[in-house]
């Protein structure tokens, strides 16, 4: 069983958000960070009950809990909570059916990405840190219509179709779990290009005290006028969170200052810096995002402190 230093369990991070919310990207950069070779990722979706013609025929979405098998998901984020290995499902994204299952074994880390990771109460337990990410609309509307045109092999119009199908289950199974994150991270563009979908986003993280979040004010005191602005705010539940804002216009000498003081409180992973917060756009080319990078770099932090011992679950 994999040992942390200040724990007796592998870390666990849940990334929820809806179809297209930027949660495999948010992802990579995250196990880049803490090193691959100690990051298990689990797709939580993988642990869908039909394949994508009897979900069709049946009515059932996706997004629905009866069309996914919980109570298995449960069982197996236990063991590997454990440090115990599992004999994980598979759901094939490409072709929409389900696959032979794999032998995965608990890592250091193990990160859950998916649409339904905070369904119930045993699988929210089983954290130690909780993100929820919520692009505005509009921008998750583009990102599907560019992932699944361009590697799914759908048409606008099937995209569109879907997305309206999906709409009253990703109010009531999906958004409903936003509730129960330690943090909401929001992409979204600016207002002189409200058309940007990659590199030039900003970001807004809204931090419940939830977690010990990191003290950025030797930063946010000299470059508020430089593209962060941290203050007191209230959630949509009227509770007091603190709310990150990351300008995608940030200089890149003051985002370099924040991701070095982000570094330094995460020594463990200095050594794995070079290609954090890159992604492919819809260009299929490889670019850099500050916000993007100073997102993976927060959440990663959390990771790191719960290893150590600092967070308490």
């Amino acid at each position: 069983m994999p040992k942390n230093k200040g724990v007796d369990h592998p870390i666990m991070l849940g990334i929820v958000g809806d179809s297209a919310a930027g949660k495999t990207t948010l992802t990579a950069g995250i196990a880049q960070i803490l090193g691959s070779d100690r990051v298990a990722i689990i797709c939580t979706d993988d642990y869908h009950k039909y394949s994508r013609a009897e979900r069709a025929k049946n009515g059932i979405s996706a997004l629905d809990p009866k069309g996914n098998y919980i109570d298995i998901m449960e069982n197996q984020i236990s063991r590997l909570r454990q440090g115990k290995p599992i004999l994980k499902p598979i759901y094939n994204h490409d072709t929409g059916e389900l696959d032979a299952p794999e032998y995965v074994e608990a890592k250091e880390y193990i990160i859950l990405e998916g649409l339904l990771g905070y369904t119930s109460r045993a699988l929210r337990s089983c954290y130690d840190v909780k993100v929820y990410l919520e692009p505005v609309e509009d921008l998750r509307v583009r990102w599907k219509v560019q992932r699944d045109t361009g590697k799914r092999g759908y048409t606008i119009e099937q995209v569109k179709k879907s997305l309206e199908k999906r709409k009253n289950d990703s109010v009531n199974f999906i958004q409903s779990q936003r509730t129960f994150a330690d943090m909401i991270v929001r992409f979204y563009p600016p207002d002189t290009n409200r058309e940007e979908t990659g590199a030039h986003l900003n970001v807004r993280h809204t931090l419940r005290p939830t977690l010990p979040h990191p003290d950025l004010t030797p930063i946010l005191d000299a470059g508020v006028k430089n593209g962060f602005r941290l203050e007191l705010s209230r959630d949509i539940d009227g509770k007091p969170v603190d709310v990150l804002d990351i300008s995608s216009k940030i200089d890149s000498r003051w985002a370099k200052n924040m991701e070095d003081l982000l570094w330094s409180l995460i020594p463990e992973a200095q050594y794995l810096r070079e290609n954090v917060g890159q992604f492919t756009n819809e260009m299929n080319k490889s670019v850099s995002s500050h916000p993007l990078t100073l997102s993976q770099l927060l959440i990663a932090y959390h990771m790191v402190k719960a290893a150590l011992g600092h967070h308490a679950v």
